[in-house]
């Protein structure tokens, strides 16, 4: 891949567009923010909007993947492609139906994945230490975290999924609105 010489129109035109929207985005992460907020002081009902969130989601994309499989039923892969859209519905309906449960296997999920992401991150360190030098501790001590809110989450079944994923949404949430405020706050005095 390769980059003009000159990047600075390109990044003036980022500035003065971030310049330009800085209230707009001030306004998003305000917004996050007490979202995040709100999902962190009220776990549980975050936990279940992103299960019923979740459960539209895959109808919403299994019914477009149904008309989209019957539009083009002469293709290849068509038995396939129906299997598939008509799982996503499945899926989306159990999740509407039975969202506590949805809420319970979708924190095993996120427990397993924080054990798979802890190791892959460990030992990715351990791989690469020579190449990172002192940085390589960093990425232990991040594996390491995972390891622990894996085991604290999966320790604590079936209790940990009325807050789990809410905690975490709602931390995802303030980090991600602190993050558009102070881009905001950046753009404007830019």
């Amino acid at each position: 891949m390769t980059f003009p010489d000159d990047l600075s129109p390109r990044q003036s035109d980022v500035t003065s567009t971030l310049k330009v929207h800085w209230k707009a985005l001030l306004i998003e992460g305000i917004l996050l923010v007490v979202l995040g907020l709100a999902a962190i002081i009220l776990p549980p009902f975050a936990s279940l909007a992103v299960a019923i969130l979740l459960g539209w989601l895959f109808v919403i994309s299994g019914v477009a993947q149904l008309v989209l499989t019957f539009s083009t039923r002469g293709l290849p892969g068509f038995g396939w492609s129906l299997v598939s859209a008509v799982l996503a519905i499945a899926a989306g309906v159990v999740l509407l139906l039975w969202p506590v449960q949805g809420v319970y296997t979708l924190t095993v999920v996120i427990g397993v994945y924080f054990v798979m992401e802890g190791v892959a991150t460990i030992m990715y360190a351990l791989e690469h230490r020579k190449q990172l030098t002192e940085r390589w501790g960093f990425l232990v001590a991040a594996g390491i975290a995972d390891l622990v809110v894996a085991a604290i989450i999966v320790t604590g079944l079936p209790g940990s999924a009325t807050w789990a994923i809410g905690l975490l949404v709602g931390i995802n949430l303030v980090f991600g609105g602190t993050s558009l405020i102070s881009l905001a706050l950046a753009a404007r005095n830019a």
